[in-house]
């Protein structure tokens, strides 16, 4: 599988659980209070419901706002939708893309841990059935669907004990975190030192997702009821925020074998940010960033990766500024970003060389990853990737 001679690593696929998952999976004394996924006319109903939790009116996110988009999609999606978003259908949506292997990540379950203050074993239960049930849906091909575990931090020790499960036993290739704050605690904070030491001894790369709605505060949500401004700031603007506090807050000051990738927020801002961040730091890290013994920017060059949209021509000055060997590619499927069919065509039209456009459909996305490159046969491919080990 490839696509006009170049492999292609989604960094950033998703997949469309079922509206039962949470019901099926979750342990049984949480039963009652599974969130389930809301299905109506919308071949790409986002909605989850929650029992016993009233409906926030003014958010909108997942809610179907019939237009060009809506209408694009219900006639592009209705087939993966009628065959109920099966492994089986997202195989056949990579083949379609080019896509020889993509990491997943999930698309109800991106809010139901956001909600300030969770009850922390509820959130575990809730990150541990869709880590099974992940588990599962990569059995249709394990060589190209590798799972990015779900994990709560509404209890550290949860967080630590369930990144240590899906890595070891389920052999996930990351875990994965929303940008905004839940529990009132930043990034930085001494409360996330045992996860951030566990993703360091697992050498376990960690993935931060935004999305364009939350139940904690979120930036632009002063823009609702008009989602289509809050999705245009909201992503972005919270992975700004979350770049800071890794740069700046000294985490990868003292982990400095983490990785981290910054998804599905563009990244044609990132020069700008890193300027500002070591603009702050030469001017008075002495007392807001002691901890750090280089500038900000140094620090994303050594550990950190950030994603790339299929058409985002205005990340040639990215490029151009710091070169493309942090960027890796997403599709973004099947969410209303996305240029599915044609994300790997409208990226491949990008006025990039060659060299840098394999650097980025396959190299650093492996790298991040801990797959091989792209000048590996594919035979190798696949061993390496049944065989890695995290511990390496």
């Amino acid at each position: 599988m490839a696509k006009n001679g170049f492999k292609v690593f989604d960094s950033d696929m998703h997949i469309m659980e079922p509206p039962d998952l949470w019901e099926r999976y979750i342990d049984p004394q949480f039963r009652s209070q599974a969130p389930r996924g809301r299905t109506s006319e919308n071949v790409r109903d986002l909605g989850t419901i929650f029992p016993n939790v009233p409906t926030d009116t003014r958010r909108t996110g997942g809610t179907p706002h019939r237009g060009r988009n809506f209408n694009k999609n219900q006639e592009i999606y209705r087939n993966h939708a009628e065959r109920g978003w099966t492994g089986e259908v997202q195989l056949e949506a990579m083949d379609t893309e080019g896509i020889d292997t993509a990491v997943l990540f999930p698309t109800r379950g991106l809010g139901i841990l956001t909600f300030p203050n969770q009850d922390p074993r509820f959130a575990a239960a809730m990150a541990r059935a869709y880590n099974d049930w992940l588990h599962d849906f990569c059995k249709a091909d394990p060589n190209r669907l590798l799972g990015a575990g779900m994990i709560s931090v509404y209890d550290i020790d949860d967080a630590v004990s369930e990144t240590r499960r899906v890595a070891e036993e389920y052999g996930f290739r990351s875990v994965f975190l929303r940008s905004n704050i839940v529990n009132g605690k930043n990034w930085y904070d001494g409360y996330y030192e045992p996860l951030w030491n566990l993703l360091e001894e697992l050498n376990l790369p960690l993935g931060f997702h935004e999305a364009s709605a939350s139940r904690s505060r979120q930036c632009a949500e002063n823009f609702e009821p008009n989602f289509g401004l809050r999705r245009v700031y909201a992503q972005p603007f919270e992975q700004m925020l979350g770049l800071g506090s890794f740069l700046g807050g000294g985490i990868l000051e003292r982990h400095p074998k983490m990785k981290v990738a910054f998804l599905e927020a563009n990244c044609s801002w990132l020069p700008w940010l890193l300027w500002r961040l070591d603009e702050g730091y030469e001017r008075e890290g002495d007392i807001f960033m002691p901890d750090l013994q280089m500038p900000p920017s140094e620090y994303f060059k050594r550990q950190c990766f950030i994603s790339i949209e299929p058409d985002e021509a205005p990340a040639r000055h990215t490029i151009e500024e710091m070169g493309c060997d942090h960027l890796v590619f997403s599709t973004d499927y099947p969410h209303g970003d996305s240029k599915y069919p044609h994300a790997v065509e409208s990226f491949l039209k990008l006025s990039l060389c060659d060299e840098d456009k394999r650097k980025i459909l396959w190299d650093n996305c492996a790298r991040f990853y801990g797959a091989s490159t792209s000048r590996d046969t594919q035979d190798s491919i696949k061993n390496n990737l049944n065989q890695h080990s995290f511990n390496e």
